[in-house]
Order: structure tokens, then C-alpha cells, then sequence
């Protein structure tokens, strides 16, 4: 048996721990653990309200004067609304109503939307607030004037537009005229003026984000139609109502007041419909 010397042999054993420990660390190198996704936590809402459903029969008297006048069968049609075609009724739903009375047309539609982030890094809720935002900036709403006079107002503003047709809410073009946004005198209040403020603006206790847009429009030699548009954010879902009248007198003005007070009760009650 050939003898080897007790330094050879503790280097041999060295060599052969330094290659297994070698081995070892090019294996973990091998399968490197990935950095932990937090996943951003869903909106608050998974569902919509059925939209038809969704405003008392009380409200839509009070919002649709002439219906009431109708034969029962006539009314009960007027009153179940017209749902808005949509491809994903989980994502978003709609409904509007038409009145005609004698002495002028009301439109109404509200419209809910259901945001969904399909961003595991970016929540419902945060989706929610860019777009809502982003409707917030095209209703341009300190494009309104400051000066005591009448504020004017462009046709394009987005709260009047119908979503991604570029044409406004009501017919017709722009009124050029400086009763556009005013009330039935033509003359809206002005925070220094002495009356309420009926100017397109943010709104304060609803939903977690609201502003309300107003815009006044004429086709040709027709009567004036006002639409005011009140949009809010709560949570993930997004809500819009619209209300609009046309006079049957070319020469009557729409009443701002009335038609902004209108339109943000039925928002509020459209808010509580949501959290049920």
C-alpha cells in the first residue's frame, strides 16, 4: 500500500469540499427566488344597480312633468325608461326617459360605470380616479368666465358631450349669445354678484369626487335646449346624469336653477342607491 503523507491527504479533502461547496452555490445561483407582486386590493363595488330601476317613480314625476298626463298605459311605457345598449352590463349600464308637455321636452339619463383595473399594481379605485379626472378636465370648467358678466361657455365641454361622439349633450350648435349657462334670465349668479353660483363647478359632499357642467345650445331658429350634467365618483363606480329641457317657445330660456337643483337630487339619491 502506498503511504501518503498526512499534508497530501488534508489537501486532497480540501480540494474535494471546495468542489461540492462550488457546486452547491452554482445551483442556488441557478434558481433565483423573484421579487414578491403585491397585487393592489379590487374596488369596492362588483356590481351595478339596474339603471330603469334605479329613480323613484315619485323623482321621475316630479323630473318628467307631462307624463303624468298620459293614458296609464302610455305613462307606465314613459316611465320604465329606455335602457342604454352596452356590450358588459357588469361594466356599464344606462337608462333614459323622454317627457313632452306642451309647453316644453325634458331629456333624463343617467349612466353607471364600473371600473375595472386590469393593472395588478394599480387598485379599482385609483383606475377610477384618472379616468373621473379625465372627464372632470374636459368639462373644462374653468374655462367659464370670472368677470360679473354672464360666463361663457364652449359647445364641446365633455359633461355635455354624449362619451366619445365629440357632439354635445343638447342639439345644435353653441348659443353665441352671453346667456349661454345662464339661468331664465339669461344672467346666472356670480360668487360676488349677490346670488347663487349656477356656474359649471366642483361639487362638495358627493361621492367621493362630483362636478356639474351646464351648457346651453341652439339649432338654427329652434328654441334654446339646456343640458346640465352632474358627474360623481364613488369608489370604483362612475355616474353620470344627465337633464335637459327644450322649451316650445323660441323666445323662453331654460331655467338653469331649476334644472341644476333637479339633476344634483337625483345624483344623491343616486349615490345612496349605490352604497345599499
Amino acid at each position: 500500500m502506498a503511504y501518503v503523507p498526512g499534508v497530501a491527504l488534508l489537501a486532497a479533502l480540501a480540494v474535494g469540499c471546495s468542489a461540492g461547496s462550488d457546486g452547491s452555490a452554482s445551483d442556488a445561483d441557478s434558481k433565483p427566488g423573484g421579487p414578491t407582486v403585491t397585487t393592489a386590493p379590487p374596488g369596492k363595488y362588483r356590481t351595478l344597480p339596474a339603471p330603469c330601476r334605479a329613480v323613484p317613480g315619485s323623482t321621475l314625476k316630479d323630473l318628467l312633468p307631462g307624463v303624468a298626463e298620459l293614458p296609464q298605459q302610455q305613462q307606465e311605457k314613459a316611465f320604465r325608461g329606455a335602457p342604454t345598449v352596452t356590450y358588459d352590463t357588469d361594466r356599464k349600464v344606462g337608462c333614459s326617459w323622454k317627457s313632452d308637455a306642451p309647453d316644453s321636452t325634458r331629456n333624463l339619463s343617467i349612466d353607471f360605470e364600473r371600473v375595472v383595473s386590469y393593472d395588478p399594481a394599480v387598485s379599482d379605485d385609483d383606475r377610477a380616479r384618472t379616468l373621473y379626472a379625465k372627464k372632470e378636465t374636459a368639462a373644462d370648467l374653468s374655462g367659464v368666465t370670472t368677470s360679473p358678466g354672464p360666463p361663457e361657455k364652449a359647445a364641446g365641454s365633455a359633461a355635455g358631450e354624449e362619451e366619445g361622439t365629440g357632439k354635445p349633450g343638447g342639439e345644435g350648435s353653441a348659443d353665441p349669445s352671453p346667456s349661454a349657462s345662464g339661468s331664465s334670465s339669461g344672467t346666472p349668479g356670480t360668487p360676488g354678484g349677490g346670488s347663487e353660483d349656477l356656474r359649471p363647478r366642483v361639487l362638495d359632499g358627493l361621492g367621493d369626487a362630483a362636478f356639474l357642467d351646464d351648457l346651453l345650445t341652439r339649432a338654427g331658429s329652434t328654441a334654446q335646449h339646456r343640458t346640465v350634467s352632474v358627474v360623481f365618483r364613488t369608489s370604483n363606480v362612475i355616474v353620470t346624469v344627465r337633464y335637459g329641457e327644450q322649451p316650445a317657445l323660441v323666445t323662453k330660456v331654460p331655467d338653469s336653477k331649476e334644472l341644476q337643483d333637479k339633476a344634483q337630487a337625483l345624483a344623491r339619491k343616486l349615490a345612496e342607491v349605490i352604497s345599499e
